[in-house]
């Protein structure tokens, strides 16, 4: 029986482990506690009782069994659900992590284990001055990952240390204490866009960051080139299955990492998720351009993307240029005024691209929208039939192309007309070869229209190319960024010519390269390393006047010219379907694919896209599109939150304009991406 003295006090024992940080065991403390008691007061309580000196405020609780954290310190124990069997913990809310950056180097920092993904990642970039986190996030990486890499240390006797910069002392753990001059457009700090090192003058704003006491070049330099063996030790994805694999880790953006079972001190990959780069700009962001070009190389040595060999020699004389100047002493000095204008006039055309902006001395009558017309050949392959090109006369107006038997034809009926929005443009080119093609899937009711264009020349090419990828999101050759991306298609090219004039000096610089380094093993086994060298010297010099940062966003601008670029693939089951096929999300759209061949089925774009939701319990993703089409599926290779999330994510780094004010609208970031679980 209970006395009416205990109905009073209606008070329990609450049992509260202490995460000390000096002390090596945990301590259990028991409190006596009443349900109308507020999480604020049961700290107080437990500090009192644990009678050490010292600074608590990071400290919070954690509830074990319910796996999170109790941060609401005005609600009561009744309010959140707390009884005497609850298992709670009194820990730091901040505790180190170990994040493996794009270019392979490893940092270990201090970050908030209680706040969303989002804002954690937030914080790491302003730690490590990278702008616009929103485009990057952590991802656990799979079994496979480290697979290799532990077989060889387990062969070696000898412990293998890994280098890790160590930013301790990181200022994560509160906004204030982080110079707001990381955003700001008047406080960044202004590297040279030559050499990428902070200008003197501006070299005040790293006071608080840990960055001013390490050489902040260590993030903003490209490592040196890691040696074959290397190179073969790390995990290569053979197949789209293999590359879903890698996609499966990204970690929940709407939920903390304790919340997602990290643990104090792991290691986790930081990498850009969403391929929008917005607003790059060699002024300010030379640790994003560094780490945006190491993630890029690593994607091309790695083949998590295809691309050709010619391809791959371009990438490899870019690789070993930017090395060159990288290393080189000369490039740390100072440079002249007129010396950085000549590149900063050099990047403008860049960046339009790289943006998707638009150029502001481009005056355009939009009133009027040119055409191209002009003498192709086309092809549409068939079974049982070799490929044989014939030559009609093709009119590309708006966003489609029509094609006339001769141009005298061209006021008549059109043989066809093809409509370009919501295609796929791929390039079939091979400079060396004299081909210059364009390979586009059209998508229709029940799949993919394959229609092959071939060009005569670089020029032709690079107009029609151009146009293609315009109509393919809807715009037309009246958009100011249609110039730009001729430019861009015919540098890209002049790179890939070989110049057999140009006589490649033998001996010394053939010395100090390691060709293998430089392309994909499988490239490197193709070739002799004589030969190799030989190639990638001969690429070299159609890049070898380029500046460093300049050679950066070239790399970045190749790579974003494949076909597969941005492509973040997940094994799925269409609802329907009796078999598996894999599903390409990128910036614009969704890219239904066969899981055996890889040739796309279907895509369908997000400008056409209604609504998108979640069934939780089934676990199924199911969009709407315009004109009543509608598919479902459910994810094979990953929760289906982080397909959800990619989807949410893309549409949300649409409405980001340079005229806003630099913060972000996180709760529309949540809204779009959440899936009102």
């Amino acid at each position: 029986m209970l006395s009416s003295s205990d109905f009073a006090s209606a008070s329990w024992e609450l049992v509260v482990r202490v995460d000390h940080p000096n002390e090596e065991e945990q301590k259990d403390i028991t409190l006596r506690v009443s349900g109308d008691l507020h999480i604020g007061g049961v700290m107080l309580k437990l500090v009192e009782q644990i009678n050490i000196p010292q600074d608590w405020s990071d400290f919070a609780l954690w509830w074990e069994q319910k796996h999170c954290w109790l941060l609401k310190t005005h609600w009561t124990l009744d309010k959140c659900g707390v009884q005497a069997d609850a298992k709670l913990l009194f820990t730091p809310q901040h505790k180190m992590l170990r994040l493996r950056l794009p270019n392979m180097r490893t940092v270990r920092l201090r970050v908030s284990f209680s706040a969303v993904v989002f804002k954690a990642v937030g914080d790491i970039c302003r730690a490590l001055n990278i702008r616009r986190s929103e485009e990057l996030s952590l991802l656990k990486p799979s079994g496979e990952y480290f697979k290799k890499k532990k077989k060889k240390e387990k062969n070696n006797k000898d412990p293998v240390i890994e280098d890790i910069l160590n930013l301790e002392g990181s200022p994560t753990i509160s906004g204030p204490r982080v110079s707001p001059g990381l955003y700001s457009k008047t406080m960044t700090p202004t590297y040279d866009p030559v050499s990428g090192t902070p200008a003197s003058s501006t070299m005040t704003w790293f006071s608080d960051s840990p960055l001013a006491e390490q050489n902040c070049s260590i993030l903003a330099f490209s490592q040196p080139p890691q040696s074959p063996e290397a190179l073969a030790d790390m995990y290569q994805p053979r197949s789209l299955v293999d590359k879903a694999k890698l996609n499966a880790g990204w970690l929940d953006s709407s939920r903390s990492l304790m919340e997602q079972g990290i643990q104090e001190d792991e290691q986790l990959l930081l990498r850009f998720k969403y391929y929008t780069f917005f607003d790059l700009n060699p002024k300010y962001d030379a640790v994003r351009i560094n780490q945006l070009y190491e993630q890029a190389r690593w994607a091309i040595l790695l083949e998590e993307i295809d691309c050709t060999e010619e391809e791959m020699l371009i990438f490899a004389a870019l690789q070993y240029h930017i090395s060159k100047l990288s290393s080189s002493a000369e490039t740390q000095g100072f440079t002249s005024e007129s010396e950085v204008d000549e590149v900063e006039a050099a990047l403008s055309n860049l960046e339009v691209t790289l943006e998707g902006g638009k150029a502001d001395n481009t005056l355009e009558d939009i009133t009027d929208i040119p055409k191209l017309a002009d003498n192709l050949r086309l092809f549409r392959p068939k079974k049982l039939i070799l490929k044989a090109f014939k030559q009609y006369w093709f009119v590309f107006k708006d966003t489609s192309i029509a094609y006339f038997k001769n141009k005298e034809l061209e006021q008549g009926e059109p043989i066809e007309k093809l409509n370009l929005r919501g295609c796929e443009v791929v390039p079939d080119v091979n400079v060396a070869g004299r081909r210059f093609g364009i390979k586009l899937l059209i998508p229709v009711a029940d799949g993919m229209n394959e229609v092959y264009l071939r060009c005569d020349h670089e020029n032709q090419y690079a107009q029609w190319m151009a146009a293609c990828i315009l109509a393919s999101k809807g715009k037309t050759m009246a958009d100011s960024s249609y110039q730009p991306e001729v430019l861009n298609i015919l540098s890209f090219l002049r790179m890939k010519n070989r110049n057999s004039a140009s006589q490649v000096a033998p001996g010394l610089e053939n010395m100090d390269m390691n060709p293998e380094c430089f392309v994909s093993p499988r490239c490197a086994k193709k070739h002799k390393s004589k030969q190799l060298a030989a190639r990638i010297l001969e690429a070299h010099q159609n890049v070898a006047q380029m500046l460093l940062v300049e050679a950066k966003l070239r790399f970045i601008q190749a790579w974003q010219s494949l076909p597969e670029f941005g492509l973040t693939y997940y094994l799925v089951r269409f609802k329907g379907s009796k078999k598996d096929d894999i599903l390409g999300v990128s910036y614009n759209r969704l890219i239904r694919i066969d899981a055996a061949t890889g040739i796309p089925i279907t895509t369908w774009r997000f400008t056409n896209m209604k609504q998108w939701n979640v069934n939780w319990e089934i676990r199924q993703v199911a969009i709407e599109f315009d004109q009543n089409v509608s598919i479902a599926f459910t994810c094979l290779s990953a929760d289906c939150k982080i397909v959800h999330e990619y989807i949410g994510g893309y549409i949300f780094l649409s409405t980001r304009s340079k005229d806003q004010n630099e913060t972000l609208d996180e709760d529309l970031f949540h809204k779009l991406t959440g899936g009102q679980e």
